[in-house]
């Protein structure tokens, strides 16, 4: 009776533990992992934020095609130690012709954890879609795009010209990723 007892118990007191390691883990950011195998996920460390805005939350017109077009305040946090270089893509998933990529800097030494409004950072600048190295800002055509600010930690510098592509530079840090994070800004145009 007594061993049926401790049984039922140590059962009981296990699966309390199994739904608060769930729980818990439901409330931490995930981080990309990437050898040269698989990728798998695990806690982040690594944040990417703005102040001018929240993570989820509208851009400030300031930052867009309705505003001076400079690009938004950023500060990245808990860079890995062993990290070499970052990377920094700004992309719109929700463009009609498929994603369209407003601002990547590669090779950025990782030191650099902020990056002033409307500041270059230091690193090499890749081509986005409009055919330009410089910031481009938000300019939906229609409705509400999210915008992400990713932020890369890199085991290695990349062996890229400035104006290489995304897929380049994404082809390029594939297998030295160390962690990644994403801040997603929203932006709809203003109309008349």
């Amino acid at each position: 009776m007594r061993t049926a007892w401790l049984i039922q118990g140590a059962g009981f007191l296990i699966l309390l533990w199994g739904i608060y390691t769930i729980a818990t883990r439901s409330e931490m950011p995930v981080q990309e992992k990437t050898p040269n195998t698989q990728t798998t996920m695990e806690n982040t460390h690594m944040l990417v934020r703005s102040p001018a805005f929240g993570h989820e939350q509208s851009i400030p017109s300031k930052y867009t095609c309705d505003g001076d077009n400079i690009s938004p305040p950023l500060a990245i946090d808990n860079i890995p130690n062993d990290t070499v270089s970052l990377v920094l893509i700004m992309d719109d998933p929700d463009a009609p012709n498929g994603t369209w990529d407003h601002w990547i800097v590669f090779n950025m030494p990782p030191n650099n954890m902020r990056i002033g409004e409307g500041d270059q950072p230091q690193g090499t600048a890749g081509t986005g879609t409009a055919g330009t190295t410089a910031y481009q800002g938000p300019c939906p055509p229609d409705g509400e795009h999210r915008y992400l600010f990713k932020v890369y930690a890199l085991d290695t510098s990349l062996r890229l010209d400035e104006g290489a592509s995304k897929a380049a530079v994404e082809d390029a840090m594939q297998g030295h990723i160390l962690e990644r994070n994403t801040l997603m800004g929203r932006y709809t145009r203003i109309t008349s």
